[in-house]
C-alpha cells in the first residue's frame, strides 16, 4: 500500500497519524516481509504485536501464527482494525496501553500450558521503545523472541559493546536477557508519515540461561546505572556517589584491585561479566 492510498483510507473514517502516539505507518511492502521473515513463526507460535496501527503488518503475522493478540492504544485505529479481522478468531484486537496491561493474564493459557514462548513482532512507538523492551524483557517465562522496529541509534545502543560511543546501561540490561541483532536498516521512506529519522529492525533472542551469573541482579542493575549517570566520572566515584548503593569509593577501588582493574576506569570500559563480578564483590 502506498502513502497516498493509506491516507485517502483513514480519511474516509476520520482518522490521522497522531503524534501523540508517534504514529508512523510502515508501509515499504519489503521490509514488512524481512519482519515477519526474521520472526520464523509457525502455526504453533503466540504473537504479541504492540502498535498495529493500520494493519499491515497484522495481516502478514495473522496469516502465519496461531494466534495473535494486537495492543492498540489509539482507539479509533483499534475499531478500524477491529472491522479488518472481526471474522478471525485467531486475531484479538486490544485498545489498551502496553504498559497498563498485565501480559501474564493475556497470555494465561500460554502459561499454563508450558507453553510460555510467546514472540514480540511490533513497529514500536520510539518515544517509549525502550520502556516497553525493558518491560517485556525480564518476563523470561513468556516471551522468547522480539523482531521488532526502533530508531537506529536506540538499536546502535542495544548491541554496542564496551568502549564504544553507544555503549551504555542500556546495553548491558539488553544483552543481560537476550542476544540482539540488526536485521535491516530502515529509511524514513518506508513510513506514512516519514520519520525524520533512520529506523532498524532488531531482533532479539532471549538466553535460555543469562550470560553471566550473579548472585543479585537488580543489585548489579543498580551498580551499572550508577557507573553511567555520571559518565564523565571515575567507576570508584561514580558508584561511591550514589545514595541507593552506600559504598564507599575505597571498597570499589579494593574490589577493581581484585579483578585487575585499574582504579582510574570508567564504567564505558566494563563488561557485563565483569559487572557481574563487581557486584558480587561488593
Amino acid at each position: 500500500m502506498n502513502a497516498t492510498t493509506l491516507r485517502q483510507q483513514l480519511a474516509e473514517r476520520g482518522l490521522a497519524p497522531n503524534k501523540r502516539f508517534g504514529q508512523n505507518f510502515l508501509i515499504d511492502e519489503d521490509i514488512l516481509d524481512a519482519i515477519v521473515d526474521a520472526a520464523e513463526l509457525t502455526e504453533r507460535d503466540t504473537v504479541l504485536e504492540i502498535g498495529p496501527g493500520t494493519g499491515a503488518l497484522t495481516h502478514r503475522l495473522a496469516a502465519r501464527a496461531g494466534r495473535l493478540v494486537a495492543v492498540e492504544i489509539d482507539k479509533g485505529l483499534s475499531g478500524f482494525l477491529a472491522e479488518q479481522f472481526a471474522d478471525n478468531p485467531r486475531v484479538e484486537i486490544l485498545n489498551a496501553d502496553i504498559l497498563k496491561t498485565d501480559q501474564c493474564s493475556l497470555f494465561a493459557e500460554e502459561l499454563s500450558a508450558g507453553r510460555g514462548a510467546v514472540k514480540v513482532v511490533a513497529n514500536l512507538p520510539y518515544y517509549i521503545t525502550t520502556p516497553i523492551l525493558l518491560s517485556l524483557l525480564p518476563k523470561d517465562d513468556l516471551f522468547s523472541r522480539f523482531v521488532v522496529m526502533m530508531q537506529r541509534e536506540v538499536a546502535d545502543r542495544m548491541q554496542a559493546d564496551p568502549g564504544s560511543k553507544d555503549y551504555g546501561a542500556l546495553s548491558l540490561a539488553v544483552q543481560y536477557y537476550a542476544l540482539p541483532e540488526i536485521v535491516t536498516l530502515v529509511p524514513p521512506g518506508a513510513f506514512y508519515p516519514p520519520p525524520e529519522v533512520t529506523s532498524a529492525v532488531l531482533r532479539l533472542d532471549r538466553h535460555n540461561v543469562p550470560p553471566v551469573s550473579v548472585k543479585d541482579p537488580d543489585r548489579m542493575f543498580a551498580l551499572i546505572s550508577a557507573a553511567f549517570g555520571k559518565r564523565r566520572k571515575t567507576l570508584s566515584n561514580a558508584i561511591a556517589g550514589a545514595p541507593q548503593l552506600q559504598i564507599s569509593a575505597e571498597q570499589v577501588r579494593s574490589a577493581l584491585d581484585q579483578m585487575n582493574l585499574d582504579p582510574n576506569t570508567r564504567g564505558e570500559t566494563l563488561s557485563l561479566s565483569d559487572y557481574a563480578a563487581l557486584s558480587d564483590l561488593l
